[in-house]
């Protein structure tokens, strides 16, 4: 046996503080002399703690693998000594990383170069771009960061060619394929922000309701909530961990991805927008099956919109622990509610929601009450980071509503994106001096339709930049 082998396995045990020093006593009677002249310890363990923590957190049973090819009796001796303690602690973390062990066996002089990577929610690459993060905190920005919300869309032929190989929720619940489309517009346009590729209905669908994508009617319950009897029908409570896990395992999968090239952002509806397409059973002019519930029951209502913020708070927690940098929550059926009913069936579980968040994970948080004009004195005092704005409120008007204190997104027109280039670059430069650099996210309104034209999307994009 080489003991220097069995030595350096043993300070990397010791590096971590989870083994102790190695003990003669165990060792073989042919091993009984550890070399000791590999005595410079301090050296040796500097050198070490440098080069693990240099390049991320090292799981031990890939050393170990390694070294097993030529050692497999030092093996033993590492496995004895550092691997389970190791494995069990460290196994979660990511590591993307090269790791050079040196070991000096008598003639032999071995090294061994591991490149691993781990899935897992804890070690990413640096962010390269953090601007969206700097606006979003107050901070200030070389120039205003921009991203739109439907990004990866069907306006992409990309995106289109993607989409002929799965149905739109089989995209969603597929990591690799919501990674893929999610990627899209950030090998396509010097944006600042990604947002994962999902829709807000996977939560109805955890909580065991049929939503179908059906081609020219968009999402389609199959079996609405008509009643408050059909409270019944609800999977609750939900685990998100198992229900859920697809998106959590595309984010992980898509941050990794991205190598820190711009932050990544989840993304949830609003319980009063999701009680409403459960309702509604699917988009409605009027949402007035969704309304007639909050007049005619009350207090099932509460009931519901507590039922879904609930699975809200814990998706979205697994979201950021998953890498996500950034939350919305999407209030996208606001407008549909008068002050008085956005006050009670809306206004606390959306601050409900922040707080439970908050509490448990800190990232940004960004509201869009599309519409609601009327309800952004009150949810600036929801605790949200950024509210968001749709293009019907003047941008003057907007941030004298929300405060110099936090950061407002938006909120061009998305059909200026029809518009000629020379056009839409002048839009957005305007917009950006109306908003100001401080405390802005420049965004859409809404979502980019299907038939833009990707350039006019690129115009965009450099207007904000150039503004």
């Amino acid at each position: 046996m080489k003991k220097e082998i069995a030595f350096y396995a043993d300070r990397l045990g010791d590096v971590f503080g989870l083994v102790e020093e190695p003990n003669k006593d165990d060792d073989d009677d042919e091993d009984e002399t550890f070399d000791n002249d590999f005595n410079d310890y301090a050296i040796a363990r500097e050198d070490l703690v440098n080069e693990l923590f240099g390049c991320g957190i090292v799981n031990s049973s890939s050393l170990a693998k390694e070294l097993a090819v030529e050692h497999t009796l030092d093996l033993l001796h590492l496995s004895k000594r550092a691997k389970y303690t190791l494995q069990k602690s460290f196994v979660f973390y990511n590591v993307s990383m090269t790791l050079s062990v040196v070991i000096a066996s008598g003639r032999y002089a071995k090294v061994f170069e591991i490149a691993e990577t781990y899935n897992g929610p804890n070690c990413f690459n640096p962010d390269l771009n953090d601007a969206l993060l700097r606006a979003a905190r107050g901070e200030e920005v070389d120039k205003v960061p921009v991203w739109v919300m439907r990004q990866a869309g069907r306006y992409l032929p990309e995106f289109r060619a993607s989409r002929t190989k799965y149905d739109f929720f089989t995209m969603c619940r597929t990591p690799e394929a919501a990674c893929e489309v999610t990627l899209q517009p950030i090998d396509r346009f010097p944006l600042d922000a990604s947002i994962i590729f999902s829709d807000i209905l996977v939560v109805p669908q955890a909580l065991g309701m049929e939503v179908l994508m059906k081609p020219g009617d968009g999402p389609t319950f199959t079996a609405p909530l008509v009643t408050p009897e059909d409270l019944q029908r609800l999977e609750t409570p939900v685990n998100v961990d198992e229900k859920l896990d697809y998106m959590f395992r595309a984010i992980n999968l898509t941050r990794h991805k991205l190598k820190g090239r711009v932050p990544l952002i989840g993304f949830a509806g609003a319980p009063w927008t999701l009680m409403s397409y459960m309702i509604e059973g699917g988009g409605s002019k009027t949402m007035s099956k969704s309304k007639a519930w909050l007049y005619a029951y009350p207090k099932e209502s509460h009931k519901l919109l507590q039922i879904l913020t609930d699975v809200i708070v814990d998706f979205l927690i697994g979201q950021v622990r998953a890498g996500a940098q950034m939350l919305q929550v999407f209030e996208s059926h606001a407008e549909y509610l008068g002050p008085a009913l956005f006050e009670e069936f809306a206004f606390p579980y959306l601050k409900q929601i922040q707080q439970r968040v908050r509490a448990r994970v800190d990232v940004p948080m960004c509201v869009f009450p599309k519409g609601g004009h009327f309800a952004l004195e009150s949810l600036k005092t929801a605790g949200y980071d950024i509210i968001g704005l749709d293009w019907t409120i003047k941008p003057e008007d907007g941030r004298a509503k929300v405060g110099a204190d936090i950061t407002v997104q938006g909120n061009m027109d998305p059909c200026a994106l029809y518009g000629s280039k020379e056009s839409i670059k002048a839009v957005a430069k305007e917009m950006v001096s109306r908003f100001g650099k401080k405390r802005y996210i420049a965004n859409l309104g809404h979502g980019i339709y299907p038939d833009v034209n990707p350039d006019h999307l690129a115009a965009f994009i450099d207007g904000i930049h150039e503004a």
